[in-house]
């Protein structure tokens, strides 16, 4: 994972609520953006309804952000399929004339001190490096390409051709709630991101058991080799896949792992944090920790709040992210678009 346009090894310095107001200047409205979702079909009107129930949600065996296990219950909701695709999102442009985070010219003056040649629109590509190096630097396989975006996935020269039914990405948290609006639906919480990947497997390692590859079969879009340099392929994609060329879950639902990493409503918190009243009760339908957590320790100069990102996605590999399975989160800033994050819809049973 990276992190967002404002981290400290990012050229350009921004404000997540500057960037937000230039995307709120430059877009249509909420009101505009809801008014055309009245006035539309449903984008998915073959979503997946999960009946609500009890889960253990996280993880003690991997990483210490999905401690501790704890008992959940979420109410039930409807979710799509699979992840939002180029072709459905290229519908809401067309509907809305939405301009996404990554097509908006940074302003200077939201850049002090900032070299002018940098303040062009773009967003981060993965950029696989020829030889092995060392895993801790992230900027040697990630690259702040001008001119890409959603509709121009590795930069200028490239397309969709090809690529209507892969999962969009460079999909900033701000374009991800403006989708939702004008489709009539909204993003899922951790909690409910995580129960409906599991499939009714509670407790079980992966979205489809215990075993990884079982009978060497990729049951997801991940990096086979070593990362980043090395990809083998041998499930037959070098990037991401179409959205349904994996086996779905127990519910139904495709790339709940692996692809692309999607979007939450929750804050991002370094723990789970545990809100039943007690060891013996679930904590109903939670919504993470508080935004004031939300903050990069390590970056205290950059004051952008980040959401939960779960799923893990092509770039997952045994050597450096095993964030494939549905207890996995990562942190990621609500100003930062990227080549392997998207996102999935749901609609509630519930009003909020």
């Amino acid at each position: 994972m990276v992190p967002g346009r404002g981290g400290r090894d990012n050229p350009l310095k921004v404000a997540g609520a500057h960037m937000t107001e230039a995307i709120e200047h430059k877009s249509p409205s909420p009101a505009d953006i809801e008014g055309a979702a009245r006035s539309t079909e449903a984008l998915r009107p073959e979503m997946v309804r999960v009946a609500g129930g009890e889960f253990l949600m996280g993880s003690d065996h991997h990483y210490p952000e999905e401690r501790p296990v704890h008992r959940v219950r979420v109410d039930g909701f409807w979710v799509d399929r699979t992840p939002v695709t180029n072709r459905e999102f290229r519908r809401f442009i067309e509907a809305t004339g939405y301009v996404t985070f990554a097509e908006i010219p940074p302003d200077p003056k939201d850049y002090p001190g900032a070299l002018p040649h940098m303040l062009k629109a773009g967003s981060l590509v993965f950029a696989p490096p020829p030889r092995a190096v060392d895993l801790s630097d992230w900027s040697q396989w990630w690259q702040f390409r001008f001119g890409a975006f959603w509709r121009r996935p590795y930069g200028p020269g490239s397309s969709l051709a090809g690529l209507e039914e892969h999962p969009v990405v460079h999909i900033a948290y701000r374009d991800a709630e403006a989708y939702v609006r004008w489709a009539g639906k909204a993003l899922p919480s951790e909690a409910e991101w995580e129960f409906a990947a599991r499939g009714g497997l509670d407790g079980a390692e992966f979205a489809w058991g215990d075993e990884f590859t079982p009978q060497e079969r990729h049951m997801a879009n991940t990096w086979q080799g070593e990362f980043p340099h090395e990809n083998t392929r041998t499930d037959g994609y070098a990037r991401t896949s179409p959205v349904t060329a994996y086996p779905p879950n127990g519910y139904g639902l495709y790339d709940m792992i692996g692809n692309v990493w999607e979007w939450t409503t929750d804050w991002y918190g370094t723990r789970h944090e545990v809100t039943a009243a007690s060891p013996c009760c679930a904590s109903e339908n939670p919504h993470g920790s508080a935004e004031e957590g939300s903050y990069d320790s390590c970056q205290p100069n950059i004051r952008i709040p980040r959401k939960v990102l779960k799923g893990g996605s092509h770039l997952c590999a045994p050597n450096y992210c095993r964030r494939y399975r549905p207890a996995a989160r990562h942190a990621e800033p609500i100003d930062t678009s990227t080549s392997h994050v998207g996102f999935r819809c749901i609609i509630r049973e519930r009003c909020d």
